[in-house]
């Protein structure tokens, strides 16, 4: 049984969130039943939150009608149990208003808004895009930082800026760039998550306050003990883990695309029957897989 969730209303997202896969069945459709049985399993493992069609979720590959599906149904799954999160925008402005509009009327919680990606806009630009969702939307606001994907970085200065919206209450910084970080962390109140695994300890303990993760597929109970460990103080605890959760991230993060292995993982685990993904992922070859295995199998898995 996972550790207890932290018990404390000041983190309305959460403190264990992970970026959830979007199902499918062999045929390549959303298999919105079983996507309810993973985030209630997810759940029941330790989380208290979830991001639901980001990018792990494939949502690049969804259409409208499957997200709002989605939202729906994890909603539906777990509401009350957990903040549900919609990976509800994208570089247009006006469809992410649309989107958004229909994830809150789906019941979810809140919304991950990431960095407009290829037109790249300037810094105004991006200050303009969240003021305009923030506004129509009236939904809680992760920010979502992750220049590796979208092509530009939001500056701390920013990122400042944006938490003065009422509506922004958090960041999923996946920047790996620790002084910005604490820039944030100095000026902001915002609710900083970690959105690189293996950053979670170190980002908490300069004052993030959880991770947004896509290991906790398969270790949602570890990232509990971690996170509790560091909001207890217990930073011998949280280091432990940290370690034990090494070869596991190398495993699932470290190959190929995290919702390619993520789905590996879970069909390895017996959860998800199948580890159907739609192009352009694609399934790993023989060496990505022996390389996955041995690194699961070092985190004590038995492969």
């Amino acid at each position: 049984m996972a550790t207890s969730a932290i018990d404390n209303q000041a983190y309305p997202f959460g403190t264990v969130l992970t970026a959830m896969v979007t199902p499918f069945d062999e045929a390549g459709e959303v298999d919105y039943a079983l996507a309810a049985k993973l985030a209630t399993k997810l759940v029941d493992d330790g989380c208290d939150g979830l991001v639901v069609t980001g990018t792990t979720g494939e949502t690049s590959t969804l259409t409208d009608e499957e997200n709002i599906e989605m939202f729906r149904t994890v909603a539906k799954a777990v509401g009350g149990r957990a903040a549900v999160l919609a990976g509800s925008t994208t570089n247009d402005t006006r469809h992410s208003i649309k989107l958004s509009l229909a994830a809150k009327e789906a019941g979810v919680d809140g919304v991950l808004l990431t960095t407009p990606y290829y037109n790249k806009p300037s810094q105004a630009g991006v200050i303009a895009h969240v003021k305009a969702i923030a506004e129509a939307v009236e939904l809680p606001i992760m920010l979502y930082d992750i220049p590796g994907r979208t092509g530009i970085a939001l500056a701390p200065e920013t990122i400042i800026e944006l938490s003065k919206i009422p509506q922004v209450i958090a960041l999923k910084d996946a920047k790996a760039d620790y002084q910005s970080t604490t820039t944030v962390l100095a000026n902001t109140d915002l609710h900083v998550y970690s959105g690189d695994d293996g950053l979670t300890l170190p980002l908490m303990a300069a004052g993030a306050v959880g991770v947004v993760s896509v290991t906790a597929h398969v270790a949602a109970a570890k990232y509990r003990t971690l996170v509790n460990a560091m909001h207890a103080g217990d930073l011998a605890t949280a280091r432990t883990t940290h370690f034990e959760l090494d070869a596991i991230q190398r495993g699932i993060m470290g190959h190929i695309q995290g919702a390619v292995a993520a789905k590996y993982g879970l069909h390895w685990q017996g959860v998800l029957p199948n580890t159907v993904v739609r192009l352009p992922l694609l399934a790993p070859s023989d060496a990505e897989l022996d390389a996955i295995r041995a690194d699961l199998r070092e985190g004590g898995w038995d492969l």
